[in-house]
């Protein structure tokens, strides 16, 4: 077993179109893969099939039903706002102790290579004294890190590098997820990360059409997996 860390430096970046472009890819080879995403804010059930955890379901070729999105997904939360606001507004906390044992034993369970999707960016709370990072410390697996190509994003992710670096963290990749209104060249925004991303490997991932799923790029990042 192999077990990867998908973050971001933010919300709505691209973790979970790589992580599920990933398994395809994966697949298509003929390799074991999959995915978990503990833990979920903005869900909502009545929308389930363009959920987040659905999207990862049918990378897997697994039907998107009530069991399999528990299975996939078991802290859900509606509000899209981090989880520590997400849950209050529920009445409800985010099980630090119980997430962390999903995660490890998800890790232990699945054969193959297994990504454990984080929620939003490194630095999201989890509850009033832990954030993603902490989760990503306690699991202490290399990480995906998937970044924006928007204006700015060269400052956020050398940021997020320092401070995985801090805690000791390998990043297997960086990969850049470009979007239809980003104003700088991918090949640009890539060149100029890998200038200070202390030798980790800068992908980019050029923006797909609709529909398109797969890419060489996913290619190029399984490699370094």
């Amino acid at each position: 077993m192999t077990a990867y860390f998908v973050t971001s430096t933010g919300t709505d970046i691209g973790k979970t179109f790589v992580t599920a472009g990933l398994i395809r890819h994966l697949r298509g080879e003929g390799r074991i893969a999959a995915a978990v995403k503990p833990l979920v804010s903005g869900y909502d059930s009545s929308v389930v099939e363009t959920s987040d955890p659905a999207v990862l379901l049918r990378a897997m070729a697994r039907p998107v039903t009530a069991d399999e999105i528990a299975a996939v997904a078991p802290f859900r939360f509606r509000a899209p706002l981090s989880p520590d606001t997400a849950a209050a507004r529920e009445g409800r906390s985010v099980d630090f102790d119980a997430l962390l044992a999903f995660s490890r034993e998800a890790v232990a369970a699945h054969d193959g290579t297994l990504f454990i999707e984080g929620v939003g960016g490194i630095m999201v709370p989890l509850d009033g004294n832990r954030t993603v990072l902490d989760w990503m410390a306690a699991l202490r697996l290399p990480v995906i890190l998937v970044v924006g190509g928007y204006l700015g994003t060269i400052s956020h992710t050398l940021t997020a590098v320092d401070v995985l670096t801090q805690r000791a963290l390998r990043i297997a990749a960086i990969v850049v997820s470009e979007k239809d209104n980003d104003t700088v060249p991918l090949e640009e925004t890539v060149a100029d990360i890998a200038r200070f991303a202390g030798g980790a490997e800068v992908i980019g991932l050029p923006r797909l059409p609709g529909g398109l799923t797969q890419h060489p790029a996913f290619g190029r990042i399984a490699a370094r997996l």
